[in-house]
């Protein structure tokens, strides 16, 4: 168990510097906002053909931390090669990798987490997962701020090679045997099933169908928000937006690292329903703020919706799809597959935002996307049920 809440920790240092510092890294190299969110998308759409298929390969899977290892030195070899080489093709060919291999992280972490828990202490398993995924992204936020101030904006992509060291050792420290494979593929808590549901069962659902339309749009309107922010505050500012962006995922992870443990026991006690509409109210909230001020003070306390947002959508869109698909054995598939449709909402974001900023500038960029969000937020309060009503137990437990 320490094992796998260090794997978190490190797993968001090895992300974080190919995530929100990328964007200030191209535009510091003379990217326009097009190109800019061109290769955001690239990484996407190679994150978008691979969720599905590396959420099946999970389930079907037994060396999880073998599959996990593999693409941690896949995404380093990506940082590297956009630290070296920052051309169009070169960058577009290291987001293809970091997409594609980076896709299995999600799906593989809530195997081994649903694996070694069970269904009824998933709940504060994901929500410590995620605490120590938001404190691993503060530490390595403020590294790369530094670094990227004082040395380099290069020098992020060379602190990814060197976090993904102690990332790897952290996998020795969890025990395969003690992984059920089975219930791992939310095929049951300790029972054997023979072969896991058809995928056709998963389409039937219509609450899974409902979600997935309310997790895209979410995601849609939040991915391009940060990066968006970091391009209007690159202009002319030089290395202190890189500071700018440190403190932004700071702030945003600090919140989602007090928040997230709260978030997974909360789940069970007032149910996913109630969490997810305060995860989605705060979003278009976000973006209409942005449009209101450019004080630096003010924009990273904005921040503190963002982790609002993004630590209960975290933990909570998790716990829905275990919810929906208990005893199916599909869970890895149906996380990839909503990861997949969630892919395509944020690479969509990155350059639909990015062409309406280019042409009608940030403030309707924003605009936009707060729309799109409260359009999912009404969504979600008129069509999706909860899926896990409160019990007294949980009540009990919560008390």
């Amino acid at each position: 168990m320490r094992g796998l809440d260090w794997l978190n920790f490190f797993l968001a240092d090895v992300q974080t510097g190919v995530g929100p510092f990328l964007a200030i890294y191209l535009a510091g190299h003379g990217w326009n906002e097009q190109h800019v969110g061109l290769a955001l998308t690239v990484g996407g759409i190679a994150g978008i053909l691979t969720q599905t298929p590396a959420g099946a390969l999970v389930d079907r899977l037994h060396a999880k931390r073998g599959l996990i290892a593999v693409a941690i030195l896949a995404l380093a070899a990506g940082a590297l090669l956009i630290a070296y080489v920052p051309h169009f093709w070169s960058v577009m060919l290291a987001q293809v990798l970091i997409g594609g291999t980076s896709s299995v992280f999600i799906p593989a972490v809530c195997a081994i987490s649903l694996g070694l828990v069970g269904r009824d202490l998933f709940d504060r398993r994901q929500g410590r997962n995620q605490a120590f995924n938001s404190a691993g992204n503060v530490v390595a936020a403020v590294s790369m701020g530094l670094v990227g101030y004082l040395i380099s904006d290069r020098s992020i992509f060379f602190f990814v090679l060197i976090a993904a060291i102690p990332t790897l050792l952290t996998l020795l420290l969890i025990k395969p045997d003690e992984i059920d494979y089975d219930r791992a593929r939310g095929a049951g808590d300790g029972s054997k099933d023979p072969e896991p549901a058809g995928p056709g069962a998963l389409l039937k659902q219509r609450s899974l169908a409902i979600f997935l339309v309310c997790a895209v749009m979410f995601h849609f309107a939040n991915a391009a928000m940060l990066p968006l922010l970091g391009q209007r505050l690159a202009k002319g500012q030089g290395a202190s937006s890189m500071m700018f962006m440190s403190a932004c995922v700071v702030t945003t992870q600090l919140v989602v690292t007090l928040l997230a443990a709260w978030s997974g026991r909360m789940a069970g006690s007032w149910g996913r329903k109630p969490l997810l509409l305060i995860a989605f109210a705060v979003l278009p909230v976000r973006g209409v703020l942005y449009t209101l001020t450019d004080d630096t003070i003010a924009l990273v306390a904005i921040q503190i919706l963002d982790g609002v947002g993004v630590g209960i959508f975290g933990v909570v869109s998790v716990l829905v799809i275990a919810d929906l698909t208990q005893g199916t054995g599909r869970f890895n598939l149906a996380l990839g597959a909503i990861s997949t449709a969630v892919g395509i909402g944020a690479s969509l974001s990155q350059v639909i935002a990015g062409s309406v900023v280019h042409h009608f500038g940030f403030a309707a960029g924003f605009f936009f996307l707060a729309a799109i969000a409260a359009l999912a937020l009404g969504i979600l309060y008129l069509l999706m049920p909860e899926t896990n009503a409160p019990s007294s137990a949980h009540r009990a437990q919560s008390a």
